[in-house]
């Protein structure tokens, strides 16, 4: 390899060397972006005893009537053995948690279609518990 050659391959590694700095100084500046996420789930809101007529489009529609509220996602959760009946909750997901309040406030107890619907801050789904050895029935042993 020739000198010429050596200073080209030097120059090469230098600029890949400068490329991954930068995407690595790129990664940590998304990562306070998403340390707001604890905000988020401050405003998702659980929907609960809703009427099975309520769809996604009638649950935002609702919550969007409310003064102040801005509605960023509204789900209906649905039941994929039943051809996707609603399981009659759902869950809300507003701007911010002063908004999510203002929704807690104007209509958790109100009535929807005939219910009076449940809504409050929405929880961390808890994980499922391993059952190991503790299930009864039969047990493969090879």
């Amino acid at each position: 390899m020739s000198d010429d050659d050596k200073d080209i391959v030097e120059e090469v590694e230098e600029t890949d060397s400068d490329d991954v700095k930068e995407e690595s100084s790129e990664e940590v500046a998304e990562k306070p972006a998403a340390s707001g996420d604890g905000q988020a789930e401050d405003s998702k809101l659980y929907v609960g005893n809703l009427p099975f007529s309520v769809d996604n489009a009638k649950l935002g529609e609702v919550f969007s009537a409310i003064e102040g509220v801005e509605v960023v996602e509204a789900v209906v959760i649905t039941d994929k053995f039943n051809e996707g009946r609603s399981k009659g909750f759902g869950f809300v997901t507003v701007a911010d948690a002063d908004q999510a309040q203002k929704a807690i406030e104007a209509m958790n107890g109100a009535d929807l279609d005939g219910r009076k619907i449940v809504v409050n801050v929405a929880r961390p789904r808890a994980e499922k518990r391993d059952r190991g050895d503790d299930r009864g029935g039969f047990r493969r042993s090879y």
